[in-house]
């Protein structure tokens, strides 16, 4: 199997997305390995010297005061992925810890967090043996990085904790003996080193965005298709308009939507209607998508650079210095995080009025509740409006800021967190109601585009149409619409929605 080779290089966020789902596996590259041994070196001489060392020859946090003797350092690297262990509900997916484990490889790589090389050879021979840890998502706060998450996933490596191995949930122990790996015994230091970083929240963030990144899309494809069926304009969409208000999501949009709305005969056939303008949710599309669109940029940005920096504390250096900061605060991902969300969350609002208004007759002209057939006998669409009305309620209230809130620990040591885990949490929370959003508005529009039988939509919205119809029939009477939403939310999930249009109309912004 190919392999990635872990450097001092930059990640950038679609390869890390690319190599977790892949299952690539990783390998140190040649100046790993001295560059780990020149840093333990600092940490054997301090001690040597005696010299005090926050984590390494002291307690933690509040007890960082309290100087342990050099027999027992060891066995408080031990003690403190134990005793930071306490995480509590459902654990992490696969591919959020598997992200994080990663991205602790990648940046305990660049030799700054005083491990040993053994340590992180240790680490990614678990990685690359599909050792999954279990990792409860509850009990992060965000200030000295992710504690108790890191701790969960870094106690298999001594054989403690749970993993997820081969399809079953084994004891860290076992799990390591099926992987025929031997549990690693902690050297003064590396128990923080471990648990100190912001890799979770950074994890499920980088997720997150490469989520919103393809949502993007979607919803500009929803959006295109609703508006042929609303019978709305172009004009909307032209050049001139958005050179006068150049923002880049913007632009990006109105662009998409003209290349996939281009050739419609639906829209070419209503060009000289009494009509002058049309409803926001139409009109607007590009403004507030474009919006959303340039919070994710902001938030791709800070998360990929979180993905490359050392949140570590201490941190040492190649000099001899070892010296105590805050790098592993997570308020840059905090603040992205719950940015997000909000953008995510207005993707939802706009598209539930439109799916609004193709289901309500008086706004669309088309049958009610976008069935053609015995209306009152069959509802048709009428409760998916309800299912999306209720998750973009849910969203308003999923996209209150956890950032903003901070509740002091370690005996007001820790006196101001991010809470940048829990942002991160309910970004991704807004991000699934949104996608099921999407669906419902593409399976409405769909359905509408079937009462325009003896005209084509544009070559984007065609390649949709029929990348659902594919899998959806249309709705001739009632039926249970939930496998519907859920196949509609897999294609975009999958990809294969975007995939179609893009085929059709090259590639999206």
């Amino acid at each position: 199997m190919k392999q990635h080779v872990i450097s001092e290089k930059h990640l950038p966020l679609e390869t890390a997305v690319r190599l977790v789902r892949a299952g690539v596996d990783l390998k140190l590259g040649g100046k790993v390995l001295p560059t780990l041994k020149r840093a333990r070196r600092v940490i054997e001489n301090a001690l040597r010297g005696k010299k005090p060392i926050y984590g390494v020859t002291t307690g933690f946090g509040a007890l960082s005061d309290v100087i342990i003797e050099p027999a027992q350092a060891r066995r408080l690297q031990r003690n403190i992925l134990m005793s930071h262990a306490a995480g509590v509900g459902p654990p992490f997916v696969d591919e959020v810890v598997r992200m994080a484990m990663l991205l602790m490889i990648h940046g305990k790589a660049k030799g700054h967090s005083g491990l040993r090389p053994e340590t992180l050879q240790q680490l990614t021979a678990v990685y690359n043996a599909g050792l999954v840890p279990v990792v409860p998502e509850q009990g992060s706060v965000g200030a000295s990085g992710d504690l108790a998450p890191l701790a969960h996933c870094s106690l298999v490596l001594i054989g403690r904790g749970r993993a997820r191995f081969g399809g079953r949930e084994l004891s860290g122990a076992a799990a390591l003996k099926k992987a025929q790996l031997k549990p690693l015994e902690l050297a003064e230091g590396e128990g923080l080193a471990l648990v100190n970083g912001t890799q979770f929240m950074t994890a499920l963030a980088a997720w997150n965005v490469y989520r919103g990144r393809r949502l993007a899309k979607v919803f500009d494809i929803a959006a295109a298709m609703s508006l042929e069926v609303l019978l709305g304009s172009r004009t909307q969409f032209h050049r001139r308009i958005h050179r006068l208000r150049p923002h880049r999501g913007q632009t990006e949009c109105a662009d998409n939507m003209r290349r996939i709305t281009d050739g419609s005969e639906i829209i070419s056939s209503h060009r000289d209607c009494k009509r002058i303008q049309d409803a926001y949710s139409l009109r607007c599309v590009p403004q507030v998508h474009g919006a959303s669109r340039d919070t994710l940029a902001h938030a791709h940005d800070v998360v990929e650079t979180e993905m490359n920096s050392v949140t570590e504390n201490p941190l040492v250096f190649e000099d001899g210095q070892v010296l105590s900061g805050g790098n592993f605060h997570g308020q840059p991902v905090a603040l992205v995080m719950d940015h997000l969300a909000v953008a995510l969350a207005e993707w939802a609002s706009i598209s539930e009025r439109r799916i609004e208004r193709m289901v309500n007759p008086q706004l669309s002209g088309l049958p009610s509740f976008l069935i053609e057939k015995d209306a009152g006998l069959n509802s048709g669409f009428m409760i998916a409006q309800y299912t999306a009305a209720a998750l973009v309620s849910e969203n308003k209230t999923l996209s209150h800021p956890a950032s903003v809130d901070s509740i002091p620990t370690s005996a007001n040591k820790e006196d101001h967190v991010s809470m940048g885990t829990l942002a991160a949490r309910k970004a991704r929370s807004v991000a699934q109601n949104t996608t099921q959003v999407a669906a419902i508005e593409l399976l409405c529009a769909a359905q509408a585009l079937d009462l325009f039988t003896n005209l084509k939509p544009g070559r984007g919205t065609l390649a949709a149409y029929r990348c659902l119809r594919k899998h959806v029939k249309h709705l001739g009477q009632d039926r249970e619409l939930s496998p519907d939403i859920a196949t509609a939310a897999g294609l975009i999930e999958s990809g294969e929605l975007v995939d179609a249009v893009e085929s059709a109309v090259d590639a999206l912004k």
